[in-house]
């Protein structure tokens, strides 16, 4: 038990070093690209939270219920603030003459 939990200590340190070090090397040009695979990625995420949401009656457990719920709306969250400012984003790079169509 406690080899696992230094093994999975020692990747979640790993996966942030490594996020970071990639992250950080990303031009400026594209980032609104990055971002929207993010979200992409997050939607998947929220799948995800969808099938654990709705496995409980087979692993058997009110808990699961409510962390897959909670995952649920955590999930959703993170999709609609991610494509919000996406959105954002790229209206900054629209010209004056586009918006007033």
């Amino acid at each position: 038990m406690e080899l696992e939990v230094v093994f999975l200590t020692f990747i979640l340190v790993l996966s942030i070093f490594l996020g970071f070090e990639l992250i950080s090397k990303v031009p400026a040009t594209l980032h609104t690209p990055l971002m929207s695979g993010a979200n992409a990625i997050s939607g998947i995420t929220l799948a995800g939270a969808f099938l654990s949401a709705g496995a409980a009656h087979a692993v058997g457990g009110e808990m699961a219920t409510y962390l897959g719920t909670a995952a649920v709306a955590f999930a959703t969250i993170n999709v609609v603030g991610g494509y919000l400012v996406t959105d954002r984003m790229l209206a900054m790079f629209k010209s004056k003459s586009e918006g007033k169509k």
